[in-house]
């Protein structure tokens, strides 16, 4: 849920990005803290990490981001661990999202991977009291590069078949194509949700 800030005069809206080991949600937010220049913008890249994995998190304050009742958004990006071991991790990172960024790895020989990654997201949702269908969330299709890659029509057959679709990306995270504007349309989708449920500060 949302955090409202009285003070600070901030509305803070989390977005958790998931998917298999190494599809590349740990290369999305580097190159989305990379390439924010303004210190004003971003906070610290803050890494948590395991012997084999590594979770990160930092606040995210877009030049342009839209005030709600003369309320800045400031966005906390998180990744989840990828490696099933660290499940409980991932259910602990997913508390109080409000959007979710799935990083599908578009190599052929991952696509079990993918839907296993998926199918475990709803599943955790479910643990925490939530709905996957009533979470605003996007689709990546990562390492679009690389040579043995999956049609998108059949990564859309796996991930997206379903009766109202949502926005799909491709993108090279590690090149920088495709990771601002998948983030772009998570934090629209969420802005429009804030702004469309008439969200008041004060409420």
């Amino acid at each position: 849920m949302a955090i409202i800030n009285q003070a600070a005069k901030e509305l803070q809206v989390k977005i958790v990005y998931y998917g298999p080991a190494l599809c590349g949600k740990t290369t999305n937010l580097v190159k989305v803290h990379e390439n924010v220049q303004s210190a004003e913008q971003k906070g610290k890249l803050v890494s948590l990490a395991t012997s084999s994995d590594r979770t990160l998190f930092f606040d995210f304050l877009p030049i342009e981001a839209m005030a709600i009742k003369g309320f800045k958004t400031k966005f906390q990006l998180y990744t989840v661990p990828g490696q099933v071991i660290y499940n409980t991790t991932r259910q602990l990172v997913l508390r109080g999202v409000d959007g979710i960024v799935f990083v599908a790895d578009s190599q052929y020989e991952k696509m079990a991977e993918n839907v296993e990654s998926f199918a475990n997201l709803e599943e955790n949702l479910r643990a925490l009291k939530m709905n996957l269908a009533e979470i605003p969330y996007v689709l990546q299709y990562n390492k679009r590069d690389l040579p043995e890659v999956a049609p998108v029509e059949y990564m859309e057959f796996l991930l997206n078949n379903r009766e109202v679709q949502v926005p799909t990306f491709k993108a090279s995270a590690h090149r920088c194509e495709g990771v601002f504007e998948t983030l772009n349309m998570i934090t629209r989708m969420l802005l429009h949700k804030y702004v469309s449920q008439g969200t008041s500060p004060t409420g």
